[in-house]
């Protein structure tokens, strides 16, 4: 028969007069956290006691109840309370709900503290999001909200802005499937499609962090701390039908410019007007431009203007300047250092002096007329404005020579030989020129029409027109493997002699010169290094470098071996298999890049069957053996030469055991590991290098030096010491 289940009996409630009520020592709450006292106590005016007090009643020695409640478990609400009372805004008598708790209860009164506290779970941040939201569709403004609930009308303004994300994250977000901090990320841009497509693109990815993802989302954009955006101001491209993505959650600069197009218009519009405002004072041209390439006034001359002179206001109001200046220089003379509010004044003064210093610059009308300026916007999103540059064609011409029946005046006799014909009213007569990229701008649209001049094709039309070509040029080449080893071997002749200039080719492959940063001081001096430069010195001897052409016909009569052997050649330079610090962060070659590196040149030393001890290394003293420990250089001629002679150099200082080391080593054939043969083994599987130590002789064998002779132990007593 099974057992009934126990009846839960709830303590009971009732209103108890507040000057009945007590803080208990067994309340376990001792430090200030959350909404002040203050705060709850507000609230509680405000809204009434939304949670009873849990009580247990206090009784004397003998166990009888005093009449008094003592507080486990609402020790702030009671504080809250005793506020309220102090104010005189709650009665001391005034009944407060409570669950009291029997006395005799099993249930310590610090076990319900602690439950208390423990057991109740914060609200979600999307449940308090709803909530404000819930409220301010029903009326409530975010000051009326923030004042309630005793928070910044900040806070509720990024809570509120939960509302800019796309429900399906939302419900990501409440299974904690988001972050909240990669949530608020998503309200950077109001567009749903968008945050989803992002999140699609994110959600498996290794880097979810919020960064990223606002990065995402604002791609398109432009940054209000763009120099366009500086120039024309944010509020100007709002009054033209901008949208600004902000973040409330964080420092943004400003926000983010959703239209670039826009800006880039109002950009052109602003400048084209700086522009129109220079046309008066009479430059022939003007040039537009955001950004000014670099070399941008190569082969221009620039006009020597005379600085403008000030004008008598100007002139008094720098003296005036220069007279504080030097009063409160004289002020401070007998100190240190100047004190921070004259120094800082000095400052002012030095800078409204220098603006008055810097004066504009007169410039010939003649000169003028033929010269140029260039109007674009510097670093800082300010316009920049650069006058006086003359283009070549716009100089004066002077002729060289008097023809016969030129130049002769009434009385019939020759003009002036070398007077410059050239004529500023006939070249200026239209009035300045203003352009953009090279193409006239505020122009009227019959000025578009064709004049009969016979003009380049338009760049674009060009470019697809070259598409074609090289579409064409692909399937050729394809079919033509003779042509393709030429047009190859130009490229990486090219790559591989002319390395000092740059040089266009139509191929898109080449040899990057791969250059040692970590190199023994010897290496330029070995015998691999000699024949490389000796390999390099005849080809560059025999090829004529300095015409492609004929570099081209040079390449195409080559014989097939003598074409493959200079390929060869040139990509040997290229060749990078040394081994490179991981740099952690991305710059550089990565872990797993350096892994498929060192593999792929395992791959090339067995095709080409490359055997290091023939390409002349050896454990020298400065090379290797003087830059490992001890104990390394005993390994190494344990193995080469085997234990017995590994013993011999154990008593001697570093030194004198690499010293003796590199005796003993040399044409023994050791390698280190990492220039071993990995494919070279020995029929039971060990490495040749390790071979070499069983095949070495005894140590009596070898011919070793005085100091190493001297007190040398018999042969029983080494087996002695062995043992």
């Amino acid at each position: 028969m099974a057992k009934a289940a126990q009846k839960v009996t709830l303590s009971p409630s009732r209103d108890i007069p507040f000057n009945k009520l007590a803080l208990s020592q067994s309340n376990v709450r001792r430090i200030k956290a959350g909404v002040s006292v203050e705060e709850l106590a507000e609230d509680i005016a405000r809204r009434g006691l939304l949670q009873s007090l849990n009580v247990r009643a206090v009784v004397d020695a003998d166990g009888v109840e005093t009449g008094m409640f003592e507080i486990p478990a609402g020790g702030r609400r009671f504080q809250a309370l005793t506020l309220l009372v102090k104010q005189k805004r709650l009665a001391k008598t005034a009944p407060i709900p409570c669950i009291v708790r029997d006395a005799a209860s099993d249930i310590l009164a610090e076990d319900d503290s602690l439950a208390e506290n423990m057991q109740r779970v914060a609200l979600h941040p999307l449940d308090q999001f709803r909530a404000f939201h819930a409220l301010r569709e029903k009326g409530q403004g975010e000051e009326a909200i923030a004042a309630a609930f005793f928070v910044t009308p900040q806070i509720v303004k990024q809570r509120l802005k939960l509302a800019s994300v796309a429900p399906a994250l939302l419900e990501v977000y409440a299974e904690d499937g988001l972050t909240l901090e990669q949530l608020m990320a998503f309200t950077v841009n109001p567009d749903h499609g968008r945050q989803v497509q992002v999140w699609d693109a994110v959600k498996n990815s290794w880097n979810k962090e919020p960064y990223a993802i606002r990065r995402m989302l604002t791609e398109t954009s432009v940054r209000a701390s763009d120099r366009r955006a500086v120039f024309v101001g944010v509020d100007a491209y709002e009054a033209a039908g901008g949208v600004v993505l902000r973040d409330l959650f964080q420092g943004d600069d400003g926000g983010w410019l959703e239209d670039p197009a826009l800006l880039d218009q109002l950009v052109a519009e602003k400048l084209q007007a700086e522009a129109e405002a220079l046309a008066s004072e009479g430059w022939k041209w003007i040039e537009v431009a955001t950004d000014l390439p670099y070399g941008y006034s190569h082969g221009l001359r620039r006009l020597a203007g005379d600085p403008a002179l000030m004008t008598d206001e100007e002139s008094a109001a720098h003296a005036s300047l220069l007279a504080e200046y030097r009063a409160l220089e004289e002020e401070c003379a007998d100190q240190d250092e100047y004190p921070e509010e004259i120094d800082a004044r000095l400052g002012q003064l030095e800078m409204a002096m220098e603006a008055l210093e810097q004066r504009p610059l007169n410039y010939d009308p003649a000169e003028v007329a033929r010269a140029g300026v260039f109007v674009t916007l510097d670093r800082d999103g300010s316009l920049a404005i650069y006058r006086g540059y003359v283009r070549p064609e716009d100089e004066p011409r002077e002729e060289t020579a008097v023809q016969e029946g030129d130049g002769l005046d009434a009385m019939g006799q020759g003009g002036d030989v070398g007077v410059s014909n050239w004529n500023p009213s006939a070249t200026s007569a239209g009035g300045t020129v203003i352009t953009s990229g090279g193409h006239p701008i505020g122009a009227d649209a019959s000025d578009e029409e064709d004049d009969g001049a016979l003009k380049p094709l338009p760049e674009r039309l060009v470019m697809e027109m070259t598409a074609h070509r090289t579409l064409a040029l692909r399937e050729a080449i394809g079919r033509s493997p003779d042509v393709a080893l030429t047009l190859l071997l130009l490229k990486l002749v090219t790559d591989t002699f002319r390395t000092s200039s740059a040089t266009g080719s139509c191929l898109e492959a080449s040899v990057r010169h791969v250059y040692m940063s970590a190199q023994a001081p010897d290496l330029k001096d070995s015998v691999v290094a000699k024949l490389v430069d000796e390999r390099h010195a005849a080809w560059e001897a025999d090829l004529p470098l300095g015409d492609d052409a004929a570099l081209w016909e040079y390449l195409t009569i080559l014989d097939h071996g003598s074409r493959l052997a200079l390929l060869a050649h040139c990509l040997s330079f290229g060749i990078n298999a040394l081994h490179e610090k991981v740099h952690p962060y991305g710059a550089g070659i990565s872990a797993s890049g350096l892994t498929r590196r060192m593999a792929h040149a395992d791959l090339v030393v067995r095709a080409v069957d490359l055997d290091m001890v023939e390409a002349g290394w050896e454990p020298t003293v400065d090379g290797y053996l003087n830059r490992v420990p001890k104990a390394r250089i005993l390994e190494t001629v344990r193995e080469a030469k085997g234990e017995g002679t590994a013993q011999l150099l154990d008593h001697l200082k570093k030194g004198e055991m690499a010293t003796e080391a590199e005796r003993l080593l040399k044409g023994s054939g050791w390698l280190p590991e990492v220039l071993r043969r990995a494919d070279l083994v020995t029929f039971d599987g060990e490495a040749v290098g390790e071979r070499q130590g069983e095949d070495a002789g005894d140590p009596e064998d070898i011919a070793l030096p005085a100091f190493l002779t001297v007190d040398l132990p018999d042969s029983d007593a080494s087996m002695m010491a062995a043992e």
